[in-house]
């Protein structure tokens, strides 16, 4: 019973700071896109619209 006088504050200490990180990486943007990471692997990378990759032809064609 002794332990829970030290328990119950030591919880709600760690409970404020979980909220208090929370609400900081919230107003910091951190969930803002969500989809975009998700849908950046399906882009294609060899599009040669892309800035960078005008250079790079298909050099593999031609063994």
């Amino acid at each position: 019973m002794e332990s829970l006088y030290l328990l119950i504050p030591i919880g709600i200490f760690v409970m404020l700071v979980v909220v208090v990180a929370f609400i900081l990486t919230v107003k910091s943007g951190q969930y803002d896109d969500l989809d975009g990471v998700a849908h950046r692997i399906l882009m294609d990378d060899d599009d040669p619209r892309i800035p960078g990759n005008a250079k790079k032809e298909s050099t593999t064609d031609s063994k």
